[in-house]
């Protein structure tokens, strides 16, 4: 019979079970990671309040002239009191990150309202400049579920 085989030997498969094995037994808890990811967004989100920038990276819409009156001097978007800033959390659990502002308002400046002459400044998000959120993100998550 004419034809050709190919006759292969496996070795090191031990160590590749060994990864795979930690790499299930790794996400099964996500929660140190999730915990980890909430701390860098909002060290992440308290910067980009600082700089006004979107998660986009562009500077946010100026206030209009009637609202920098009302604030008597005071030009810091989205800043008056501090509040929006301070209320950004998150909650880590084994299966889910949430992060956001309980504020009702949060979301009026997240997306506008162009009923009540709003404009959108989104403040909430991953961004890739001038920093990189996602290349963050991923290596916490690398780092979780590469952990002996």
């Amino acid at each position: 019979m004419a034809g050709v085989s190919i006759a292969a030997q496996l070795s090191g498969l031990d160590a590749v079970v060994d990864t795979l094995n930690k790499l299930i037994a790794n996400s099964q808890n996500l929660y140190p990671a999730h915990a980890q990811m909430g701390e860098y967004l909002l060290e992440s989100h308290q910067s980009r309040f600082q700089l006004e920038l979107s998660p986009d990276g562009e500077p946010w819409e100026p206030l209009a002239p009637e609202t920098l009156a009302r604030k008597e001097g005071e030009d810091r978007i989205l800043q008056q009191s501090g509040t929006l800033r301070d209320t950004l959390s998150y909650e880590a659990t084994p299966d889910e990150l949430l992060f956001g502002s309980n504020l009702e308002y949060a979301a009026t400046h997240q997306f506008g309202r162009e009923e009540a002459g709003i404009v959108a400044r989104p403040f909430i998000g991953l961004t890739s400049s001038p920093w990189d959120d996602t290349d963050e993100i991923l290596a916490i998550l690398r780092d979780h579920l590469a952990e002996s």
